[in-house]
């Protein structure tokens, strides 16, 4: 008889696997607002806390649409948004299907633009201006005469963020913030050069998982449902 010892074993094998949001973290949907009225130095935006205020236009009511649609079934706990109306405006349709009342959270306001609020920025980097030149070649915010201090900015997003992730902890939550805000929670998270992701499309959504210290970047700009549908 041949002892179990003797039998051959079957080599081991180990599968890829998945990744797993810890039961510790907290998985913040980083969505950015839809698109808002264009400008117009003739009637500048309104202003709210220091920042440009305007309204959604109406394909950022669509792209709000279409970004509660694709959320709707993802087990959002808690909405948040900033004091802009846009961002409200952008969630609102989130939270009338899960009859959620978004949080306001002052600290997910847009990065400060100083002089250039109001529109100006938009006019600035769409003819080229040699400041705004100058803020993407640097990567920085701060050469805008009275824009909010990079450290000052880093420091209140990292804090917003902790803050969200540790009231929420094992939950997914849905913020509604701004383009700059998001670049600055990817690239604190990653570590790589300030602008690497200042370029979120209206409407996407970029992923953030955080347990502890720990931030883990899981997605960005994801925009497959503002894509139009594939001829049949």
């Amino acid at each position: 008889m041949t002892a179990p010892e003797d039998l051959p074993q079957a080599a081991a094998s180990y599968r890829q696997n998945r990744f797993q949001v810890p039961p510790d973290a907290t998985e913040l949907l980083l969505v950015r607002h839809g698109e808002s009225e264009p400008a117009s130095l003739d009637a500048p935006f309104p202003m709210t806390d220091g920042r440009s205020d305007p309204a959604l236009a109406p394909e950022g009511h669509e792209q709000a649409e279409r970004a509660a649609a694709r959320l709707a079934a993802t087990g959002i706990d808690a909405i948040y948004v900033s004091t802009l109306r846009r961002t409200a405006e952008t969630a609102a349709p989130l939270a009338a299907r899960l009859g959620l009342v978004p949080r306001v959270e002052a600290d997910l306001r847009e990065v400060g633009l100083g002089e250039w609020e109001g529109g100006l920025f938009r006019k600035r980097v769409s003819e080229h201006h040699p400041m705004a030149m100058r803020m993407w070649a640097e990567e920085t915010f701060e050469v805008i005469p009275g824009a909010e201090r990079s450290a000052e900015f880093a420091a209140r997003v990292r804090d917003v963020m902790q803050r969200m992730a540790t009231a929420h902890t094992g939950q997914r939550v849905a913020v509604f913030t701004h383009g700059g805000v998001i670049g600055e929670v990817l690239a604190l998270a990653s570590g790589s050069r300030p602008f690497a992701f200042v370029t979120a499309d209206n409407g996407s959504i970029s992923r953030l998982v955080v347990s502890g210290d720990r931030w883990i970047v899981r997605g960005f700009n994801d925009t497959a449902h503002l894509e139009p549908p594939a001829p049949v």
